[in-house]
């Protein structure tokens, strides 16, 4: 089978944990045991989050006179790159012998037209108090949005069009290889009119690049591992109840928030409406049982919708 695993930064780094490289690397070993039971008689692709880890970038280089930054898409790349190989390591002192694992550097292309350019939703980095934000916004020109009870920056994040290395990763799926690929949702770069790639300060968000990644690979099954077991009604409240399985048009009418959940649930539902395969979100420590239809929350393109394990009417 194969299987592509979106892995959220958030489930690589925890909300709260503190942003450096020992937290990091202990949240890949767990994950890499996963993916080690995970890449056993299967074709595996891995497309991993950066919000976390390119915000942080981001502001250490707020420091620096404006003309020394880098851009958004040099950050993505640094990203892909700094966690792959994390992943690739940890990944690879599990592996039998003869079981490859590469990172590959992915650029994935934009419309310069998206109207992301201009309506940022996508928050990245570490959270601030109303007057860091407030001082954030005036001094750097940052948007910032609420996440929860605290504030974030949010960033440009177009829709992916066209993932430019994917006959490498077909390539070295052929030959057996695991591949971490598309990283932060890959490198935004748009063409010019010579038909030249040019990047562009912008994150893709990680989940829609995995959706097209698997239709384009054929996949069996996409897998979007994040910090929460599923997709919940009522999130939040008293009354909040996990959806077990629910169909892809029921679930995409429900509406979720914006740089949250509803990237995540816009995927599955693309994926599982386009292919006719199951798409499944979850939490990270539950990708066997996910695979499985144990855990998480099954979309599928007809499903017999369910909560809390009980068969209920979502659509009435």
């Amino acid at each position: 089978m194969r299987i592509v695993v979106a892995l959220g930064g958030n489930a690589l780094l925890k909300r709260g944990e503190p942003v450096n490289a020992h937290v990091q690397q202990d949240n890949v070993r767990l994950a890499a045991v996963q993916l080690a039971n995970v890449a056993a008689g299967n074709s595996l692709v891995i497309v991993h989050g950066n919000g976390p880890q390119v915000g942080l970038l981001a502001s250490q280089g707020m420091n620096a006179p404006q003309a020394e930054r880098f851009p958004l898409d040099v950050l993505d790349a640094e990203t892909q790159g700094m966690i792959g190989y994390t992943i690739e390591r940890e990944l690879g002192n599990l592996l039998p012998g003869g079981r490859s694992c590469a990172t590959l550097l992915t650029m994935v292309e934009v419309s310069a037209d998206d109207p992301a350019f201009t309506h940022p939703d996508k928050p990245i980095g570490a959270v601030f108090t109303p007057a860091e934000a407030s001082i954030a916004t005036h001094d750097k020109g940052w948007s910032m949005t609420l996440d929860g009870a605290a504030n974030r920056r949010v960033v440009a994040s177009p829709k992916p069009v066209r993932i430019l290395e994917l006959q490498a990763i077909r390539w070295l799926l052929a030959h057996g290889t695991i591949v971490i690929c598309a990283g932060g949702g890959g490198i935004p770069v748009i063409a010019d009119e010579a038909g030249a790639y040019l990047g562009v300060e912008a994150v893709v968000d990680k989940d829609r690049s995995a959706a097209l990644l698997a239709r384009e690979l054929e996949a069996d099954l996409l897998v979007i591992a994040t910090d929460v077991d599923g997709v919940y009604l009522d999130w939040g409240e008293p009354s909040a109840r996990l959806i077990r399985s629910v169909s892809a048009d029921h679930l995409d009418r429900l509406g979720f928030a914006a740089g949250s959940m509803a990237p995540k649930v816009q995927a599955a539902c693309e994926f599982a409406n386009r292919t006719g395969h199951r798409a499944v979100i979850g939490s990270l420590p539950d990708i066997e049982r996910m695979i499985a239809g144990t855990a998480g929350t099954s979309v599928r393109r007809t499903q017999a919708e369910m909560v809390e394990g009980e068969p209920v009417v979502l659509n009435r």
